[in-house]
Formats: structure tokens, sequence, C-alpha cells
């Protein structure tokens, strides 16, 4: 066959090819439009039930502006792919709301009216390496009474979360009254007396941050009822609690109420709770709480009488006053690789402070929760009896037999259940019942649990001083950031808070990875192979030159020529082999590069075509069989 005539047939082939993809196309619209196949691992551009329902539960319509500079990240192919991803969830977004949430894609040029724009939404714009034009990545949504709610810059770092950033901002905006926050405390959170300064004390830095965010509202540790109006209850240290305060908590829960609690086997920040309690007399006083009534109920416990002493996140505290620092086994820095990655709460976090925190476990011998931990020990821990941290030893004490057990402990979590009430028979005695009594759930509770209250304290994370009359905070670790993501996401909707991390949208080429190490495992060995017969060579030529004519030094003798010529001969050979290798390798990843295209290009279409078919067989057959029906 000339040449002529392959160019001809490769042409026709080529024409053939696109006549089919065009075709196939045409089909798909024809036959199954509106139908989408996702075969992406992880199902990334498949909205979650939860999204879903977000979206489909609006009443009203949602504005969402995505300003991309497109032009200014041409040449960040990262920054690109993610663009795109978020434009096609966006696209879904729209699509699934029924035309509730409109999306408008923006390209903030600089010095443009939509550059004014972007800013005034607060947006933020970034200039990789200093240099070129700003760019901008980030999302404003409004709604019908121009509430604003904003995604300052996607960051890629939070790409598995992009699908819960999104909704929880469309929520956000078709729920735009500020949430209530209930909360039942046994600690000064709102201020107090200090006694030894003789002066009151300031709230707490992380009540001065929830009230900025929720309508918080503070519930007497003797209340029978927890409202209706309370989206979220926060119960921090609830040492002593009157049966009436736990049956109310175990009612608002069974209700369907979102809890999140804090219990701590020894809180180090409680003050002496009675009158003229002298230091002494304190120091003797139980800081334990918990709520063990309703917890063993649920499936799960926060045992009261063990502390967490862990090792290998230690925080250093000065042993003597001038003595040097020492590692507190009962104070834990918690680092990003002892908090939970995929979970919203603490994903973007990198350290938590907490000291002398329990730890959650699930009852032996039952069927219960599910237990997700956010905050986890090192496998450096054991449990200490919580006595022994009662008269503040010194720290290098502590390490005294000090054993690990090799066991992760969970400091904090998800729990996750149908619950039965803690109290099936009715409200406990002496306590009468508001409103009816709930002896199980009708769905699944969502309750965070977090085996510390100390980590609330301003110690423990933030730096707060007087400026001018004002206060500045300047926090030291995250701590503040739990507990505002763990109230935002229970303040969602059950929905809302279905919505758990999806994969990321770049995948490596592993099995193209795997044929690059192959051959660069044959590259070393020949690389090495080859170093070695230069060193015997070199090492025969030092030999030779001992025996060189010595009449004539400069001259080589018939034995040296031989020899570097052999030498030469192999480090042809060698080259030409690593060349192959090389050679090879391109090859294989060639080959591998066609099947993919082939697969994309042909057999995906054709999975499409087929099951477009079969459906519209399918339709067929059944007005068919409803025409025959009628007839």
């Amino acid at each position: 066959m000339s040449t002529k005539t392959k160019q001809s047939t490769g042409g026709t082939a080529l024409l053939v090819l696109a006549v089919l993809f065009i075709a196939l196309v045409i089909l798909n619209q024809a036959l199954i439009r509106g139908l989408r196949l996702d075969l992406t691992e992880g199902e990334l551009y498949t909205l979650s039930d939860g999204t879903v329902e977000v979206l489909e539960g609006l009443s009203e319509p949602v504005n969402l502006y995505l300003f991309y500079s497109d032009r200014a990240a041409r040449d960040f192919a990262p920054l690109q792919t993610y663009a795109s991803r978020v434009e096609e969830m966006l696209d879904e977004f729209e699509r699934e709301s029924g035309g509730m949430v409109r999306v408008e894609i923006i390209e903030p040029l600089p010095f443009s009216e939509e550059e004014d724009l972007a800013s005034g939404y607060g947006l933020q714009a970034v200039s990789p390496g200093g240099t070129g034009d700003p760019i901008y990545f980030g999302l404003a949504g409004t709604n019908a009474v121009d509430d604003l709610e904003v995604i300052e810059f996607f960051q890629l770092d939070r790409e598995a979360f992009l699908e819960y950033d999104l909704a929880r901002l469309v929520y956000s905006l078709a729920h735009p009254d500020q949430p209530v926050l209930g909360l039942i405390s046994g600690l000064p959170m709102n201020g107090g007396f200090d006694p030894a300064a003789n002066r009151p004390t300031e709230p707490w830095v992380v009540v001065t941050q929830l009230r900025e965010l929720f309508d918080l509202r503070t519930v007497g540790p003797d209340v029978t009822r927890i409202g209706e109006d309370v989206d979220v209850l926060m119960v921090a240290h609830p040492k002593d609690l009157p049966d009436s305060t736990l049956y109310a908590i175990d009612q608002f829960v069974m209700r369907g109420g979102r809890l999140i609690a804090f219990v701590d086997p020894h809180a180090e920040i409680e003050q002496p709770q009675q009158p003229g309690m002298g230091q002494s007399a304190a120091m003797f006083e139980s800081r334990a709480s918990d709520l063990n009534p309703l917890f063993r109920a649920w499936g799960f416990e926060v045992d009261p009488e063990f502390v967490v002493a862990d090792n290998g996140t230690a925080l250093e505290v000065r042993g003597s006053l001038n003595g040097p620092p020492v590692p507190h086994v009962g104070w834990l820095g918690l680092r990003a690789e002892e908090l939970n990655a995929e979970d919203v709460i603490t994903a973007d976090l990198s350290s938590v402070n907490l000291a002398i925190a329990g730890h959650i476990a699930p009852l032996a011998d039952t069927e219960g929760p599910a237990i997700t931990p956010i905050a986890r020990s090192s496998d450096q821990a054991m449990l200490m009896p919580a006595g022994r941290f009662q008269f503040l030893p010194d720290p290098v004490t502590l390490l005294e037999g000090f054993e690990p057990t090799g066991e992760i402990y969970t400091l904090a979590a998800r729990v996750e259940g149908t619950f039965s009430s803690a109290y099936p028979d009715g409200p406990p005695e002496g306590v009468t019942a508001e409103g009816e009594h709930l002896a199980a759930m009708d769905s699944p509770a969502n309750i965070l649990v977090v085996a510390d209250a100390d980590l609330l304290a301003d110690r423990m994370w933030v730096q707060a001083q007087n400026f001018f009359g004002q206060r500045i905070f300047s926090p030291f670790a995250n701590n503040g950031a739990l507990v505002i993501n763990a109230l935002e996401n229970l303040t969602g909707s059950n929905a809302l808070i279905s919505v758990r991390s999806r994969g990321e949208f770049s995948r490596p080429f592993d099995r193209v990875e795997e044929i690059r190490r192959d051959a660069d495992a044959q590259f070393r060995a020949q690389q090495q192979r080859l170093q070695q017969e230069l060193e015997e060579t070199e090492r025969k030529l030092a030999e030779l030159q001992t025996a060189r004519d010595d009449d004539n030094p400069l001259i080589l003798s018939p034995e040296q020529r031989a020899e570097i010529d052999r030498f030469r001969e192999e480090n042809l050979r060698i080259r030409k082999a690593l060349r192959d290798v090389n050679r090879n390798m391109d090859r294989d990843i060639e080959r591998l590069g066609t099947r993919l295209k082939v697969l994309n290009i042909v057999l995906v279409p054709l999975l499409v075509a087929g099951l477009a078919l079969l459906l519209s067989g399918m339709r067929k057959r059944k007005r068919r069989s409803a025409a025959e029906v009628t007839a």
C-alpha cells in the first residue's frame, strides 16, 4: 500500500470516527435529555441527598455571583481545573433548585466596574508571586432582602468541602434569621467576680464571639424544659445538674434538638461554687462533670474518673520558677494529625489545646451509636486517675510510672444514632413534664461531645488585651474556631449536616506513575552497574600504570590501550541500554494514553448510546402495553 493510499485511509477513518461521535452526541441529546451519568470516583458531580433537600426546600430565589479572573489565572493549571469544577457544581445547584438558584459568572478585569463590585462584596484578591494581575476566585450570594454571604476565595485545600460550603451559603441565605443558641454552664463564661483580685471579670472571648453570630440565651441550671425556639443547646461543664434539667436536656434531644456538650473529668478553670469556700477547701472539691445518666442511655459514656495523659502531644510548661520547660502530659496541644481532616469542623484547624481531658467510648456489649472522632490523642497516651491532678503536682511527677498503652483515645466526637430516652417510663420522681413525654427519637440525633471544658477558657487559646478601651484578641490556638465551626454546622438543617466531605477532583495517574517508577528503578540499576564497572576499570588502569614503561612514561602500553578501548565499548553499550529503558518507558506510557483516549472517545459514548437505546426501548414497550390495555 502506497503512502498516499495510507494517508487517504487514515483520513477516511478519522472522518468516520468524527461522524460517529457527532451522531452519538445527537442521539444522546434526543433520547436521554437531562440524564447525567457520573462515572467519577466518589461521584464528584452528583449532589448528595442533603444538598438536594436544601435546594428543593428553597422558597425564595438566591442569587450567586462567581467572580473568577480567567485571564489572570491561565498560567495556573490547578486553579483553572478547580474553577471548572466550581462552575460545574454551581450549574448542578441551579438545575436541582428548579431555577430558585440563579448563577452569574463574572470576570473582574483590573480597574473595571466588576473588580469594584468584587471588592465591594469583600472578596479576596490574590497576586501569585507578588506580580501580575490580581486573581479573584470567590462567590457572593444574596437573597430577596439583600442579605449577603460570601466565600472570599475558593482555597484549593478545601476542595473536599466544596459542596458543603456552597450548600451552607445557600442555606444561610434561605434562613437569614440569627439562630438561637441556648447555654447551660457551670463556668463563669459570662464574666463574674475574681475574689483573688477583688474585681469583676470580663466575659470569655468565646462567649463574645458567640454573641456576634447567635442569639445567645443563658438557660438556668434548674430549667425543666428547653424552649422550642432553641436551635442548638450548648452545655458546658454540667456539674451537679438536678434531675429536672437532665430530663429537659433528654427531651430536647428526643424532639430532634441539636446538642454540643463539654464535659470534663477535672476542670481546672472551675472556681469554688460555695460562698466563702477557701482555696484549701476548693482543692479537695471534685471538679468533674458529666452527662452520663443521659449518655449511657444513648450507648456511650465519658468516664469522669480517668484523664487522658499523652506524652506525644504534651505541652511544655515551666516546672519550677527558674527551671527549664518540661512536658505536661495532662495539657495536650493537638496538631493537625490529631484532628479529623475529613470533618468540616476540624478540617482547617492546625492546633487545639486541652487541659486534663477525658475520653469518649461506646458502652461494652451494646449496639451503640456511630461515634466519629474529630479530635484524638496520639498513640503515646494512657489513662490516669483524675485524682492525680487534684493537687496540681509538678509535671515531672506525672511522668513517674507513665507507660503508653499504644491506644488512641477519642477526645471529641460526633455521635449519631436514634436514641432512646434515659427516662423511658416518664419524668423522674418529683419532676412534672411540660408537654408530651417522648420515650424515643423519630429521627437520628446530631450531637457533639467534647471531653474537656477547659478548652473554652481564654488562657488555653487566646490572649486578650485592652487597647484604648477596646479588647484586642490574639489567638495562639484554634479552640475558638472549633467551637464556632461546630455550632455553625449544628445550626444547619439535618440535610445540611448530612453533607460530608467529598473526594478531590484531581487524581494521580497511578498506572503512569507505576510505569515511571519501574523504569526509574531499571535506570538506577543500570547507572549503579556503570559506576561499579567504571571504578573497576580505573582500578585496573591504576595497576597498569604502575607497570608502565619507565623509559617512555607518556606512552600507553598495548594493555592500557586495550583496556581503555574495552571500557569505551562497554560505556557505549550501557548508554544504549539506558536509552532503550527511556524509550520503552515512553512507549508504555504512550500505549496507556492511547487506550485511555479510545476509552473516553469511543467506548464511553457507545455506553451512553447503548443506555439511551435501552431506555428508549423500555419507553416504547410501556407505551405499546398501555395502548394494548386501552384497546
